[in-house]
């Protein structure tokens, strides 16, 4: 699957529009030091994580290919927040994982080369690590429908379903309120509940179908979401038994070997679980993937308007918001405003993710003020005049416009510049 993406992003030109072309990054904090390679060198590291995929795919080097895939996979989604996806963190933290786990050890190519190493048996957590990775992205995706928008008001389905109705057969029925309530209540029990009903051999394969109707009809309906649909279809096999994949195992092996069992290496086995460090340390990844999601309600304030605590919290698709911001520099020896032109700075893309998130427009008002001190005016000023509508509300001012926000630190701490969010527009 992510050879498929990353031939996509190639034949697009996404790395040149995404990596290349744009004069400004928006940095994660803490990693303002990662920075692009040049339009040659995004592309080789493109080709680098191609190689990759194919490798641990067919068992070849997978170790090295796993770190390497992790690695630059990783850096390239650091390069700018513009660019997150809840399914890029996803395949971050799977390739993370695979990194520990013997995915080589038995339908691969390293054991072609080193018959020796081949294993039959592993232990149950070392699948069982891949399924609550899985399990925990639904959970906390249902958990994150649970607001009044989109439970009360079926929001924002009432906006995107509309806007379907050329499908056909079912495209008439999209402008009904009632089927933007079914599948705003659908999708919430879906994720809540779907990873334990696929925990579970009697009710699996139902479950598994409702998998494929559900991520089918969002591939239908968001084509714009791109290959994550596919991946969960994919992902949600880990839950099927070893006698499943052992079958698929034959049905791509062209002979019956796989049905030896052969011995499987005991010291292996034994070493893993005399490792108390790995255990400890996956203990504390899962830990952390419990807590981050809940990071939010540390922070005061409505979490759709702030977006602070939302990112790498598997909230997918859950409102509707765009914004415009105009950004004005003031020369303070002299009284001057000049006001900016985003697209000298920004990229349309950038520009429109921009201009609905705190942290963004910050960052993006401390490189305004880099660059006009670069052009000779003493401590510049930066103010920005933003209007921001969410879920079909009517559009309203969202910074104050009289903070300087190049004087603002940026930091974790919650941005007490954002306007607070009220439910009627004033």
């Amino acid at each position: 699957m992510m050879c498929v993406g990353i031939i996509r992003f190639w034949l697009n030109d996404w790395i040149t529009e995404l990596y290349v072309k744009p004069a400004f990054y928006f940095s994660y904090p803490g990693f303002q030091w990662v920075h692009p390679l040049g339009n040659s060198g995004m592309h080789i590291i493109f080709a680098g994580m191609a190689i990759c995929t194919l490798l641990i795919s067919i068992g070849l080097w997978y170790r090295v290919a796993s770190i390497l895939f992790f690695l630059s996979f990783t850096y390239v989604e650091l390069i700018d927040s513009t660019n997150y996806l809840n399914h890029y963190y996803f395949i971050s933290l799977i390739s993370f994982l695979l990194i520990f786990l013997p995915a080589n050890r038995y339908f691969s190519l390293d054991i072609v080369i080193n018959p020796a190493r081949k294993l039959t048996v592993i232990p149950l957590w070392m699948v069982g690590i891949i399924r609550l990775q899985v399990g925990l992205i639904y959970f906390f995706a249902g958990i994150a429908k649970l607001n009044p928008d989109w439970l009360l008001e079926a929001l924002p389905m009432k906006i995107w379903l509309p806007a379907k109705s050329h499908i056909p057969l079912i495209g008439s029925l999209l402008y009904k309120t009632w089927v933007a309530y079914l599948f705003s209540w659908f999708g919430a029990v879906y994720d809540l509940f779907i990873a334990f009903f696929l925990l579970h051999r009697k009710t699996r394969p139902v479950a598994y179908f409702f998998v494929l109707a559900f991520h089918l009809a969002t591939a239908l309906f968001f084509p714009g979401i791109g290959l994550f649909p596919y991946v969960m279809m994919i992902c949600s096999l880990v839950f099927f038994s070893s006698a499943f994949h052992q079958k698929l195992l034959q049905f791509f092996s062209f002979s019956r070997k796989t049905q030896e069992q052969a011995p499987s290496s005991s010291t292996y086995l034994n070493n893993i679980r005399r490792n108390q460090v790995l255990l400890t340390g996956i203990g504390v990844y899962f830990l952390f993937q419990i807590l981050i999601p809940f990071r939010h309600v540390l922070y005061p304030g409505h979490l759709f308007w702030h977006e602070e605590g939302f990112r790498f919290s598997w909230r997918v698709m859950l409102m509707e918001k765009s914004g415009n911001a105009f950004f004005y520099i003031k020369e303070p020896s002299t009284g001057r405003t000049y006001e900016v032109n985003n697209a000298e700075f920004l990229t349309p893309l950038q520009e429109k993710m921009m201009s609905t998130q705190p942290d963004m427009i910050l960052r993006y008002a401390h490189h305004l003020a880099e660059v006009y001190t670069g052009k000779g005016i003493r401590q510049p000023q930066v103010y920005t005049e933003c209007y921001v509508a969410l879920n079909g509300k009517r559009s309203r001012l969202f910074i104050d416009t009289t903070v300087n926000l190049a004087k603002q630190p940026l930091s974790l701490k919650h941005y007490t510049w954002v306007l607070p969010y009220s439910l009627k527009a004033k």
